[in-house]
């Protein structure tokens, strides 16, 4: 489906910003010939590839795939849309890679958006981006790895409010001074922890397997009875189906810290992607294989609740490995997302001083000092897991924007060079099956779509306000803001230039 060109001729080309000869030199130190500062590519293939799987397998396979259970109403046919969803995001991921390809910035979906759509368009994704999509989604992440770290201690009842978002916020400024200190840090820890959350699940495989060998295939005998095959049923599966595979995008955000991209950025999605698709399947698998579908739709967790029956004395280790899967998750998302505000700022979008990076770790502290304010403050809203109700289509939204995007490049630049040219089925299919899901939640979610495209929208006059037509005052507020930041951080402004 793709093709890879031959790196050596590729002709240089207007429009796409590529990297200059300074940022080919990782090993400097991340300072240019201008004096200025860039951060350094230290990401390689392994280590994109633990960012793509330590974020999506978080902590949805552990504690709740009963959704596509639920609206598939068999094992066989929930089966079927695990895989089917993993093919989809695979060629999702696929469109992401011509585009991560064929603009290698940072940003990932804003940086397309922005591209194909212009700043406008941009800036709505970012917007979305910062008020909800990010910071509420690093909280619940934070959120359920404290509730089961502290689960073990509170085993008959649900832990104190308190002492899980006081937990929470403490992991959240744990993993941001990580961060803030060092790329290879957040790699190491990345790939520590996809290690344990895959080793987790081959646990829950082997016990299934085992399970499955002494005889016990009763529940899987009628595989699809009770199948739904209403339009509507089918189409909310394949929305909780695709939930779970979220994530495979982040790559995409970090783009200009990871070596080689033309080559690591789709190898990366090659290597990851069927690997999750088989975890997935795998894992679901030995879930139905133990569980009843009765059982599994009534379990709050579903892998602790296959661990007491399966682990014995030792089930108590499941909950510290669900913990261990959403530490990990949280770390790789704050890492990739941070660099989405970081480039927004780059580009105008957000105050300057988002955009700086330190001069002695060469990380955008500022940024993701900026993103773990805003999860602490979502942390103590006490309705957190509702707010991204609202706004869940939102996201399939923006991707199917994107992917668009892609066609509209082809169309806006022909010539320029595509080291990865998906063929013209790949994005047809992905938007087609997209714009389904998002026309279907307007008739099953008319009120969480509402509220989620009044945000979208309220982002146009913030829009022509702040940056369209800023007011002078506000103006040399963020002047002075970025001043202090330089000072306070011992930053300097990122010295790559822009299109």
């Amino acid at each position: 489906m793709a093709k890879v060109g031959d790196l050596d001729n590729r002709p240089a080309q207007q429009g796409f910003r590529r990297e200059s000869e300074e940022a080919k030199m990782a090993s400097d130190g991340g300072t240019g010939s201008d004096g200025g500062i860039k951060m350094k590519k230290e990401l390689g293939l392994m280590d994109g590839v633990a960012i793509i799987v330590g974020v999506i397998v978080g902590a949805g396979i552990f504690v709740s795939p009963k959704g596509v259970l639920l609206y598939s109403g068999s094992i066989g046919q929930a089966i079927i849309v695990w895989i089917l969803s993993g093919v989809l995001s695979m060629v999702g991921a696929l469109c992401y890679a011509e585009l991560g390809t064929m603009i290698p910035k940072s940003g990932g979906d804003y940086a397309y958006i922005g591209e194909a759509f212009g700043p406008l368009a941009a800036f709505l994704y970012l917007w979305v981006a910062l008020l909800i999509l990010v910071p509420a989604g690093n909280a619940i992440t934070a959120i359920t790895f404290a509730q089961y770290l502290l689960q073990p201690l509170w085993p008959t009842c649900e832990p104190p409010y308190e002492s899980v978002r006081l937990l929470a916020a403490v992991i959240t400024c744990l993993l941001t001074a990580i961060n803030c200190r060092n790329v290879k840090w957040v790699a190491r820890v990345t790939e520590t922890f996809t290690t344990m959350k895959v080793l987790a699940l081959l646990v829950i495989t082997g016990a299934g397997a085992y399970h499955l060998l002494s005889g016990n295939t009763e529940l899987l005998e009628s595989p699809f009875a009770n199948s739904k095959v209403q339009p509507g049923f089918i189409a909310v599966a394949f929305y909780n189906g695709l939930f779970s595979y979220s994530g495979w995008n982040y790559l995409n955000f970090v783009t200009e810290e990871l070596k080689d991209p033309y080559r690591n950025l789709p190898r990366a999605i090659c290597i990851s992607m069927p690997l999750v698709t088989i975890i997935y399947v795998i894992t679901n698998i030995a879930y139905f294989a133990v569980l009843p579908p009765d059982v599994m739709l009534s379990s709050q967790a579903v892998a602790v609740t296959f661990a007491e029956k399966m682990l014995s004395f030792m089930a108590w280790t499941m909950p510290l490995f669900v913990a261990c899967s959403t530490f990990g998750s949280l770390n790789g998302a704050i890492f990739a997302s941070s660099r989405l505000f970081f480039v927004g700022a780059r580009n105008g979008h957000l105050p300057a001083a988002l955009s700086l990076i330190n001069i002695n770790c060469l990380t955008p502290i500022p940024s993701l000092l900026f993103l773990c304010a805003l999860t602490l403050l979502l942390l103590f809203i006490r309705d957190v897991f509702a707010i991204i109700n609202y706004v869940s289509y939102v996201e399939i939204l923006f991707i199917f924007i994107s992917v668009a995007g892609l066609l509209r490049l082809r169309q806006k630049a022909p010539d320029t060079y595509r080291p990865i040219k998906v063929s013209l089925v790949a994005p047809i299919v992905f938007l087609l099956t997209a714009g389904f899901l998002v026309i279907f939640s307007v008739f099953e979610s008319p009120m969480e779509v509402g509220i989620g495209t009044v945000i979208i929208l309220l982002g146009i006059p913030v829009y022509y306000v702040t940056i369209g037509k800023p007011w002078s005052w506000l103006t040399e507020k963020s002047q002075a803001f970025n001043t202090l930041c330089c000072k306070l951080f011992l930053c300097m402004p990122n010295s790559e230039k822009l299109d």
